[in-house]
């Protein structure tokens, strides 16, 4: 069975930084692209982030990128997600998803929606 349990959300000001985690089980990493997206209330689902290791690469969303990091944690199946010079408007219910590599996660479609499981999320509000 496979689960996404994502982890680390909560309350920052504006300016700070916080760092999720998205534990997984029931599925090897090397074989899946994992996103991380968002949605805010009132908002469209947002693609955030994707590690794709098996093409060894990232892909950022336009807004979030140069500020949040994508990383996988080896020997631990999790994917983090740091992020750093939160602003208010990145204030989200933050989930992260894995897919297949050959459509999710790559040059062609970015981070991509088309992803099979999916965690329940975590809330990041930044406020002050």
């Amino acid at each position: 069975q496979v689960q996404l349990v994502e982890s680390g959300g909560g309350l920052v000001q504006p300016g700070g930084s916080l760092r999720l985690s998205c534990a997984t089980s029931g599925i090897n990493l090397d074989y899946y692209a994992i996103g991380w997206f968002r949605q805010a209330p009132g908002k469209e689902r947002e693609g955030g982030a994707c590690i794709n290791v098996s093409r060894r690469s990232t892909y950022y969303g336009a807004s979030v990128k140069d500020r949040f990091t994508i990383s996988r944690d080896y020997g631990k199946n999790t994917v983090s997600l740091q992020m750093n010079a939160l602003k208010s408007d990145d204030t989200a219910d933050y989930s992260c998803a894995a897919g297949s590599p050959l459509y999710v996660c790559t040059e062609v479609a970015g981070v991509g929606y088309e992803y099979d499981y999916w965690g329940q999320g975590t809330q990041v509000t930044v406020s002050s």
